[in-house]
């Protein structure tokens, strides 16, 4: 989690900067043309537009036309920024009323970071296809709750605020992807952001519906019932851990590791953009890349390992082919991937037992059990 939020971190502080020097480069710039002799502007507007006009040609004609369509129709400043505090002033005044322990300022601390939050997740859903919201929602579950402690409702506030953080997070990665779609489509950037907003709105009354029927209709949250919701007891266990206090619950060095690889990831982004597209960039490693698979598990590694060995020995051996055809065989073993949980849904429910199992052990874990199994 530390890196991850240590790359974001640098990428969002790195746009933000972008952002804010092109806007003072563009200001400057008028300022000075509305002083500059008609004629000279003229020609200053003729030359951009002949550099423009070159850059433009370069560009595949696909792209261009997406570009275009993409950039047509955009959604005024004014309109987010004043939609984001609008909601925002909203949570600020309801939720401390459906949840006391959620304090007024603790709302606004919270949307105050969110904004990073799904920065950082956008980012990390562009680069590797995982969209980790639920981690930012545990980790807002985890510092609210120790912020109110246990006393003052801290398990509730810490879950106001996971669920808070979550789907906002969550939705803001999904808005991201459903732009690049809207981009490859040629779907106008307007209309995407419209049909993501109008689809948040029937959520938000059909999920407490849907919700409300499994409660009253089935036993939800029992262990051993047909809807345990192992996720809820997760959520609430840390809610729990957190409102005791970060001395208490967390492992020894947790948050010292957490601070280390976090100013090592930023450190590790930074060093990448000092250098640019030089021989040494290649082999600076992206750390959200190097975190995924720490956050998932090892399989997870092996298999990119995998999978990133069998296209570059396609592209030594081929590399106009594996530049065409790799996307597709991803699609495909992706596809391929997925189709196979049907069947495997369909011979668990049926509780069919494989007819073989592997395991790999240990000399030493396979030495006691053959000594507890040997007459």
């Amino acid at each position: 989690m530390g890196m991850i939020m240590g790359d974001g971190m640098y990428n969002f502080l790195k746009v933000l900067y972008r952002a804010v020097t092109t806007a003072l480069v563009k200001r400057r710039v008028a300022e000075q043309e509305a002083h500059i002799d008609v004629r000279l502007r003229a020609v200053r507007g003729r030359r951009e537009r002949d550099a423009a006009t070159a850059a433009a040609h370069k560009q595949v004609q696909d792209d261009r036309r997406r570009t275009e369509v993409f950039l047509e129709d955009q959604v005024p400043l004014g309109v987010a920024y004043g939609g984001y505090v609008a909601i925002a002033a909203v949570c600020v005044v309801t939720l401390p009323r459906i949840f006391p322990g959620f304090k007024w300022y603790y709302v606004v601390v919270v949307c105050t970071c969110m904004p990073v939050f799904a920065f950082c997740n956008a980012y990390c859903c562009g680069l590797t296809d995982w969209n980790i919201a639920c981690t930012y929602g545990a980790l807002a579950n985890f510092v609210v709750g120790a912020w109110t402690d246990a006393a003052h409702g801290g398990v509730l506030a810490g879950l106001a605020a996971h669920g808070m953080v979550g789907s906002v997070v969550f939705t803001a990665s999904e808005l991201i992807r459903d732009f690049k779609t809207g981009y490859l489509t040629l779907a106008s950037r307007r209309a995407v952001f419209v049909s993501q907003a109008i689809g948040t709105a029937m959520g938000c009354v059909i999920s407490p519906c849907v919700f409300w029927l499994f409660y009253q209709a089935f036993d939800v949250g029992t262990p051993g019932t047909d809807y345990p919701a192992p996720f809820a007891r997760i959520y609430r266990s840390l809610a729990i851990l957190g409102a005791d206090g970060f001395g208490s619950s967390l492992p020894k060095h947790c948050l010292t590791l957490c601070y280390a690889f976090f100013s090592a990831a930023f450190l590790i982004s930074f060093v990448k953009d000092v250098a640019g597209k030089s021989t040494v960039a290649r082999f600076i490693p992206i750390p959200t890349a190097m975190a995924i698979p720490l956050y998932f598990g090892s399989y997870l590694g092996i298999d990119m390992c995998l999978g990133s060995f069998i296209i570059y020995v396609w592209e030594r051996v081929d590399r106009a082919k594996a530049e065409a055809f790799g996307p597709a065989v991803a699609s495909g073993l992706m596809c391929g991937a997925g189709m196979w949980t049907l069947p495997e849904s369909v011979l668990s429910l049926a509780n069919v037992k494989p007819p073989i199992c592997m395991t790999f052990l240990s000399r030493k874990t396979y030495e006691s059990l053959h000594a507890v199994l040997s007459p």
